[in-house]
């Protein structure tokens, strides 16, 4: 598999041509983002929340770094603020806001104060069964991401992760996995599982010890989403345990691969039919993590460079901070240097206006190659189709 995105976002020259000044658009950017963070303190609950969204956009698609450095206390107390006041949908763009701000400062002691001043709201809110579940449920994505990107300390992410076992450990315990905040239990589950892959190898194998018995009852959940987090979670722990043990051997590998075959192949009726097509593509690639270690590679391009995605565990890092920076991933793949380093990309490559200029994609251009992408669809889809043929008609 392989997936491709145009560099428009990252080109600083005009669509139709014509150079701009970027010194001047910078200040530009600079002025609009100062002011979106002094309306973070408004009175108004939709203006602190608009300003808050602007400053996700703004920090998902530029690198601001040394902006953001010498505002860092100024918005990590705004971000606080509208955590502990906001309704649901404010503190769920605060809460992203916030690991945005890790992902600017990268690893460092500003990154690690950040993390340590808003980790005991994130936790208080996860752990607050009064609380909004849209808002538990982005606090607990969030709360993972930044504890992987800022702390060092190991009790921080000891402490991260019970917070989040002590959530979806729930799902083991409720009948048929039948539970009103399942979209919940798959973020805290999510969280915990890529918090282990930075976790030492003792650590891992008790964990191991813990979970992997118990998570396959997640598989029997109405929710096809917690079944799949699930699955992905299990081929995610077989890799790690073949990773820490060449002799790792799991006893109850047969009934757990005629489980992940009933998945694989699951033609049910009942279950609507863009689900069952979504779960059997998963299920096909679980069942070849856990049976044979083997995992599909796909690969991600962005600009002249292509990372390989080769692991689950790379799989499951790239996801989360992929629906953290939405459309500007590319972007922050080529230029964010702490993200680079995550997925061993080296430093970023330096690339002179012609170079950006040669790899932008005019907009006829991508007009036209999404023309063809659909028509191409289209034909393959059709061959696919029920070709069932007319008889006859009937009167």
């Amino acid at each position: 598999m392989s997936r491709c995105s145009s560099f428009s976002d990252v080109a600083s020259v005009a669509e139709d041509g014509g150079e701009v000044d970027e010194e001047a658009t910078q200040e530009d950017f600079e002025y609009k983002m100062k002011g979106l963070i002094e309306l973070t303190t408004d009175k108004s609950a939709k203006t602190r929340q608009a300003a808050l969204e602007g400053l996700k956009a703004g920090m998902s698609s530029k690198l601001l770094s040394d902006f953001i450095l010498e505002r860092r206390i100024t918005l990590t107390d705004s971000i606080e603020r509208c955590l502990k006041k906001g309704k649901s949908e404010e503190q769920c763009v605060a809460a992203s806001l916030a690991c945005l701000l890790c992902c600017q400062l990268g690893a460092g002691i500003e990154c690690e104060e950040v993390f340590r001043s808003l980790a005991p709201i994130l936790r208080t809110i996860i752990c607050d069964r009064s609380a909004n579940t849209q808002a538990r449920q982005a606090c607990a994505t969030y709360l993972g991401l930044c504890c992987f990107i800022a702390s060092d300390d190991i009790e921080d992410l000891y402490s991260a992760m019970e917070c989040m076992e002590n959530v979806f450990t729930k799902q083991y315990h409720s009948e048929n996995g039948a539970d009103k905040c399942s979209a919940l239990h798959i973020q805290a589950l999510q969280s915990w599982a890529l918090l282990l892959t930075i976790c030492h190898t003792s650590e891992v194998k008790k964990k191991l010890d813990i979970h992997l018995n118990k998570l396959p009852r997640l598989l029997s959940c109405d929710d096809v989403n917690m079944r799949i987090a699930a699955g992905e979670t299990l081929a995610l722990l077989f890799e790690l345990a073949r990773e820490a043990d060449a002799d790792f051997f799991y006893e109850d590998l047969e009934p757990l691969t005629q489980t992940l075959k009933a998945l694989a192949t699951d033609c049910n009726k009942h279950r609507a039919k863009v689900d069952r097509r979504k779960q059997r593509s998963v299920f096909r690639d679980v069942l070849k993590a856990v049976e044979e270690g083997d995992f599909s590679s796909e690969s991600i391009r962005f600009g002249r460079e292509r990372m390989h995605i080769d692991s689950w565990v790379k799989r499951l890092t790239y996801s989360i901070f992929k629906e953290l920076f939405g459309s500007g991933m590319q972007y922050h793949l080529l230029t964010n240097v702490f993200l680079r380093s995550i997925f061993e990309l080296g430093p970023p490559l330096l690339l002179d206006k012609a170079a950006m200029e040669e790899m932008k994609i005019s907009r006829d251009e991508r007009h036209m190659n999404n023309s063809a992408a659909f028509k191409a669809r289209t034909k393959a889809r059709s061959k696919l189709r029920d070709k069932r043929a007319d008889v006859g008609e009937f009167f």
